[in-house]
């Protein structure tokens, strides 16, 4: 028979071990059916594109499909709640976008939003903006661009997509930390054919759109978003060079519901790590779409997107930024 005191003590550790076992259990058993990846634009556009990067690679390292399900509307908000409203299991996930987390900033009031109701799972990587000005501008450097912009205050068109995307957000950034009074001109179709016809006369463009126009001389880079300069475009400094704290990039990762095993978020990070560290042919892929591919932890990532938040919350009071 044994002690009292000795079988209590069994019990007790028995009952410590149970929550690691657990999270084992979730390691080994996940996933055992197909997995829906949420993406918040349509099929084609860059995000999708992306998210398919991810999803195949995925699908064949954990032997069950990772479906990419398109879920457009509302600039992603439309995706953030399918997967913040669901079963916190693994089985539906999110591409998680920059764009989310300035939509958050603008409409407060939207029943979800990704820095509060989504979980970090793992970061994919950023996508550099390249600042390009039309030809017909006499400006051949981004000093001389603020100079002129001083100069010639609200007579600068800068285009973007619409109010609150990515390339309106770094136009705002760079507003704020040089004084220059340009206007924004947003656009709901393509606004390339009136940036090379002298229309609107810069734009932060995502890579690698802008690069045959900047090597045909239809249009000039004066400088990335990024922190550092980009191997592709060498001799075009990076903003930050001439405009102390400048940094903005798009980006992308992965999300899930609010609640999810922390066991299930360690094995998806891992894999997406391993996707992004260890296979040269997906993270040429990633290259290829535009998007510089980088490992975060999940802890990081979260720490990544409150960062971001903050920093793009203050660009939003500044510009005084609007919902259309």
């Amino acid at each position: 028979m044994k002690h009292p005191r000795r079988a209590f003590l069994q019990m007790v550790v028995g009952a410590a071990a149970l929550p690691f076992f657990s999270r084992m259990a979730w390691s080994l058993d996940y996933p055992t059916r197909p997995v829906r990846f949420i993406v918040g634009f349509p099929a084609g556009t860059g995000p999708d594109v992306t998210g398919r990067i991810i999803a195949e690679p995925l699908s064949e390292r954990f032997g069950q499909q990772f479906v990419v399900d398109n879920r457009p509307g509302a600039g992603g908000s439309v995706a953030v709640e399918a997967v913040a409203t669901a079963q916190p299991d693994g089985y539906t996930l999110l591409l998680t976008l920059s764009s989310s987390v300035v939509n958050s900033l603008l409409y407060p009031n939207q029943n979800f939003t990704l820095p509060r109701d989504i979980a970090p799972v793992a970061f994919v990587g950023g996508t550099p903006y390249v600042m390009v000005v039309t030809p017909s501008l006499p400006v051949k450097s981004l000093p001389e661009f603020i100079a002129y912009a001083k100069a010639n205050p609200g007579k600068i068109y800068m285009a973007s997509q619409g109010i609150g995307t990515t390339p309106h957000a770094c136009g705002e950034l760079l507003k704020m930390l040089t004084g220059i009074d340009v206007m924004h001109v947003p656009y709901r179709a393509s606004l390339i054919p009136d940036l090379l016809a002298g229309q609107v006369h810069f734009y932060f463009s995502p890579m690698p759109q802008p690069l045959q126009y900047v090597k045909d001389g239809r249009l000039r880079a004066l400088g990335v978003s990024t922190a550092k300069r980009l191997d592709v475009l060498p001799d075009v400094p990076s903003i930050g060079e001439f405009v102390p704290g400048y940094e903005a990039i798009g980006w992308s990762g992965v999300g899930a519901p609010k609640g999810t095993p922390a066991a299930v978020i360690d094995v998806l990070n891992a894999k997406i790590g391993d996707i992004v560290n260890n296979d040269p042919q997906m993270a040429a892929r990633l290259r290829d779409a535009g998007i510089l591919p980088r490992v975060m932890t999940p802890a990081e990532f979260g720490r990544f997107i409150a960062d971001e938040t903050e920093k793009w919350a203050k660009v939003i009071k500044f510009a005084n930024i609007k919902p259309e």
